[in-house]
């Protein structure tokens, strides 16, 4: 969608719509940014002030009506993974590498701006990162379930691993802990079916008005909250993590701009607002520099927290300042409360919000449309298997190895006329299609390009071997939008081969640039007049010029 001139704050009468909104939203948010900072490894205050500075800079700077920034549960996810892969178990080098690692993400956000590589979230397929969401929901998930019971914490994402340790330390469960995170679970899936009902907040209402008596039963509570911002230079990675930390930031970026840009481009579409991909990417980038300036998580536009801010009716980016403003008097006044939230509430929270993707129903489509169903479950298995991180880069690197298959074993087409008329189909797949005698016209059902025009156009050859008493051949290009210096190559050597064999060759429904590469070639055998047949039956009915 073109971008268009930037849409007011609180057009109309509608602010007094998006004062509800933030006010309702803010409730949400702040406790997800305290349980989201669990996940990531970091004390509490990162996930808030990562809260903060993304609903700030968005709200100022950002182009979508709807979208909230904030940290998400997959940027937290795979921030722990890789501070603990650059960082080991000591506490304080993984916060000092989380600091760098966002600072780098807002970095590569800003770059990635000035580039202009607004389609950069497109490099991750729609089935990679369903699988990847489902796969990450059940790590995190996992990971939460010692929280909910009172046992000892899990370290790492290797989910077998995981598993083996949970199972070993049941017989420790806490029974305080697990009522109070059954109860909080209870509640936030109860409250779901009932809109009105803001079900996180009020399991933390509930949750610190009992954390008195819970804490005598040994029950941990949030513990204390560090708001003062730091204002501390980054500490740069030594010289042998230079590498690591920038592919952990590339790969922190992804997920942020796929997740962030899917969400922005969802409502966008479902509300015809433009969209300004370029613009996202300077104002997130700006916003993860912020947060990490300041200590906080990196943070992206999360589906969770955009889709509950329009189905509060918000209708322009006041709504999410707003919300900052309430979370800003939240921490200012109720900051001993928040304190005294019981762990389990905030594990309950986090299960419940990452519930949502892991429902069988996202698969669906993908098993109906018999397409992309091993992209999908492989992104799956990668992530339970190999980790997060690892997990998304093996799922990406999947579907773009099976996408190059593809390309790379393109099928050639014999086309045949249909029932008389117009219409040039595959034989193989139309029973009223039939040849035309002297005649072979195919075409190739992939682009072609440097991996697979050489088979293909060999292929060509022996469907020509084949066929006895050929006077022309038509090529069909209209998969090739262009053609790069491989396939022209090729394309020459047949048009050499098939004249020494007083065939003629015409190519048909020929892409402007395409059509432009072929007439700079200038070959002999492909003389401009050959060139322009707007279709195949241009060509089939096109006079072969006399012989010389």
């Amino acid at each position: 969608m073109s971008a268009e001139p930037d849409v007011a704050l609180a057009p109309g009468n509608s602010a007094g719509i998006d004062l509800l909104a933030g006010l309702s939203i803010a409730g949400l948010l702040l406790p997800e940014a305290v349980a989201y900072s669990g996940i990531a490894g970091m004390p509490p205050q990162a996930g808030v002030i990562a809260l903060f500075a993304g609903l700030v800079c968005y709200g100022l700077l950002g182009r979508s009506r709807y979208a909230i920034v904030s940290a998400t549960s997959s940027s937290a996810a795979v921030l722990a993974a890789g501070t603990l892969a650059l960082g080991g178990n000591d506490q304080v080098s993984r916060a000092v590498l989380a600091t760098t690692l966002v600072l780098l993400t807002g970095g590569c956000f800003l770059i990635a701006s000035a580039a202009r590589l607004g389609g950069l979230s497109h490099l991750i397929a729609r089935p990679v990162l369903r699988g990847y969401t489902f796969g990450l929901a059940c790590v995190i998930a996992l990971k939460q379930l010692p929280h909910l019971f009172g046992v000892t914490a899990l370290h790492g994402d290797f989910v077998p691993a995981l598993l083996f340790d949970l199972l070993r330390d049941l017989g420790q469960v806490q029974p305080a802990t697990l009522l109070a995170g059954a109860a909080a679970l209870l509640l936030l899936f109860v409250s779901e079916r009932l809109r009105r009902l803001p079900g996180s907040l009020l399991v933390i209402v509930l949750g610190v008005a009992a954390s008195g008596w819970l804490a005598q039963h040994g029950v941990a509570l949030t513990g204390d909250i560090r708001m003062m911002p730091t204002w501390t230079w980054p500490t740069w990675p030594a010289r042998d993590q230079w590498l690591p930390s920038v592919e952990l930031a590339a790969a922190l970026l992804l997920i942020l701009y796929a997740e962030s840009y899917g969400s922005i481009r969802n409502f966008a579409l479902k509300h015809g607002d433009a969209v300004n991909p370029n613009r996202d990417l300077a104002v997130l980038g700006l916003a993860n520099v912020v947060s990490g300036l300041l200590h906080g998580m990196p943070v992206g536009a999360g589906y969770s927290a955009t889709s509950a801010n329009e189905a509060a009716g918000a209708r322009s980016r006041l709504s999410g300042l707003v919300a900052a403003l309430c979370v800003l008097l939240m921490v200012w006044l109720l900051l001993p409360w928040i304190e005294r939230i019981p762990e389990p509430v905030l594990a309950a929270i986090v299960i419940h919000a990452v519930s949502k993707s892991l429902r069988w129903s996202v698969f669906t489509p993908y098993l109906r449309w018999h397409r992309d169903r091993l992209v999908a479950l492989a992104a799956v298995l990668a992530v339970l298997s190999l980790g997060i991180l690892n997990g998304l880069l093996v799922a990406i690197a999947f579907s773009l190895v099976l996408l190059l298959r593809q390309l790379a074993t393109a099928r050639l087409s014999v086309l045949g006329q249909l029932a008389g008329g117009h219409d040039f189909v595959d034989v193989a797949q139309h029973q009223g299609a039939s040849e035309l005698p002297g005649m072979l016209i195919v075409r190739p059902e992939e682009p072609l390009f440097f991996a697979n025009a050489e088979a293909v156009l060999v292929q060509l050859r022996h469907r020509v071997l084949d066929h006895r008493g050929l006077k022309q051949v038509i090529l069909s290009l209209e998969e090739s939008p262009d053609l790069d210096g491989t396939s022209l190559e090729s394309l020459a050597d047949l048009a050499a081969w098939l004249d020494a064999r007083g065939i003629e060759l015409r190519v048909a429904r020929l892409k402007d640039a395409a059509r432009d590469a072929l007439l700079r070639m200038a070959l002999p055998q492909l003389p401009p007049q050959a060139l322009d047949y707007f279709s195949v039956e241009d060509a089939v009915l096109a006079v072969s010029p006399p012989t010389p």
